[in-house]
């Protein structure tokens, strides 16, 4: 998972860009980079860190170029990440800036197939063999001066050879004009959007708050199945590539995407409140009591909230968030998340003492976080804690962009599903668990989705060779 945004205009966007990526560094801590495009020259910045650490404002605004991405990355592969691995790729030969957010599943097969040709994936980013099949594509039709009918050819070629979800964004020159290409896997799993300042620029980005805070209107979402064509001045060009057959990612939805973006199915925040009051349905219909409903910060806010609402309770801030501690859930270790933790949540004592509370949670994924939160907020002697988790147990792992592990690592998996609320929340320290339902998160969520870890039902089909080569890079 991780977050980029293109733009292209009449004037320098170097600076638009970084303001832009700042709203999405919730989507990647691990590296950050920005790259333009100035005549036939390309300016790249990356590395590892936060956006503010790798990219210095006075000398981002002297980047030249009227087209250009930013990128934050958060590492799904390899043990031990190098500036390296950042995004944006670049090639010279046909001259592309690339960047993209989700996960190829056939890395191996596609590292050979480029090394069969003479082209060598040198980092663990999976954005830069989209990049060499990309521009080996290309160029196989002509060396330079490439058309928007070639482009066409080129994605149909990366659709057929790159297995596994991408949103992607390109630089590059189409019919002698300076383009930004966006594009999607067939199945549309990862997010995009793009939209308009009104004044002949554009911008695509992974979310659309990227869009609000760079002042640009949302005009839709990246299309599936076809690429997008944004260049200064002129309208849209929608390019038919292969049929669609959407499979949106609902794990951005529950947990990844700001509660302000907007998606297919509408502001991310009403779907988590609808999310919230399907669960408090399914909590009351077990008889279930409790005093007070406290969200674990601060994706649960809207669904404690509608929980709260829908059961007639208190909702109540239980813990004070450190606002400069990251994002747990996708910092590279254990050690690393523990310690966090412990940095970045201090509960209120008498939000708990004496109470029968409802702790409500996004996800269970590894479970010691929250065993962690369960041992802090014992501590405050509260007479029951109820854990309620507005999605439903993650018992599979994802392939297609979220470090999920293996089903090993996986705390809902080690039991029949029949049991695994009535085990984990013994395991956890909880007097009860309860878990959305898949048809409950369904029915709320609408439309097609790939909802693979916890359902198991994979979107793009990944073979026990590739599944045995992601878990392997994840462990490194």
């Amino acid at each position: 998972m991780c977050g980029f945004v293109g733009m292209v205009s009449t004037v320098p966007v170097a600076s638009s860009l970084l303001v832009a990526l700042q709203a999405i560094q919730h989507r990647g801590q691990d590296a950050a980079g920005l790259g333009t495009r100035e005549g036939t020259r390309f300016h790249l910045t990356k590395d590892l860190g936060m956006v503010t650490q790798v990219l210095d404002a006075r000398k981002i605004e002297q980047s030249g170029g009227t087209a250009g991405i930013a990128h934050v990355r958060y590492p799904t592969a390899g043990a031990v990440s190098t500036a390296q691995d950042a995004q944006p790729f670049l090639t010279r030969r046909p001259g592309i800036l690339l960047a993209h957010n989700g996960n190829v599943t056939n890395v191996p097969e596609l590292a050979r197939s480029l090394a069969d040709s003479g082209l060598h994936v040198l980092s663990q980013c999976d954005a830069e063999p989209i990049l060499l099949v990309l521009a080996e594509e290309l160029t196989a039709l002509r060396p330079s001066a490439h058309t928007t009918a070639d482009l066409v050819q080129a994605v149909a070629a990366v659709y057929r050879r790159v297995k596994g979800a991408y949103s992607v964004v390109a630089v590059m020159e189409l019919d002698g004009v300076e383009t930004l290409v966006a594009f999607r896997d067939p199945h549309g799993i990862r997010p995009g959007c793009y939209g308009t300042d009104g004044r002949g620029s554009w911008m695509a980005a992974s979310e659309s708050v990227a869009l609000d805070v760079a002042g640009f209107k949302r005009v839709d979402d990246l299309p599936v199945g076809q690429a997008l064509l944004l260049r200064a001045g002129q309208a849209p060009q929608l390019l038919p590539v292969v049929p669609a057959s959407p499979r949106r990612c609902v794990f951005e939805r529950i947990y990844f995407a700001r509660p302000d973006s907007v998606m297919e199915d509408g502001r991310v925040n009403r779907t988590r409140w609808r999310l919230g009051r399907q669960l408090a349905r399914e909590w009351k219909a077990k008889g279930l009591q409790a005093d007070v409903v406290v969200a674990v910060p601060d994706t649960s806010r809207p669904a404690a909230m509608a929980m709260a609402e829908e059961l007639g309770l208190k909702n109540r801030e239980g813990f004070i968030k450190n606002r400069y501690s990251g994002r747990t859930f996708i910092m590279p270790d254990q050690a690393t998340r523990t310690a966090a933790l412990r940095l970045k949540l201090n509960p209120i004592s008498e939000v708990f003492e004496g109470k029968r509370v409802i702790l409500v949670d996004d996800s269970i994924v590894r479970g010691t976080t929250m065993r962690r939160i369960l041992t802090m907020v014992r501590e405050l002697g509260p007479t029951e804690v109820h854990l309620a988790v507005f999605a439903p147990p993650v018992r599979h792992p994802c392939f297609y962009g979220v470090d999920m592990p293996s089903e090993a690592e996986l705390a809902a998996a080690a039991w029949p599903a029949e049991q695994v609320e009535a085990r984990l929340a013994a395991q956890l320290g909880a007097d009860s668990l309860t878990y959305l339902s898949i048809e409950g998160m369904r029915e709320v969520v609408g439309g097609p989705l790939c909802d693979a870890c916890f359902s198991g039902e994979y979107a793009v089909p990944v073979t026990e060779a590739e599944r045995a080569a992601i878990l392997s890079e994840r462990r490194g």
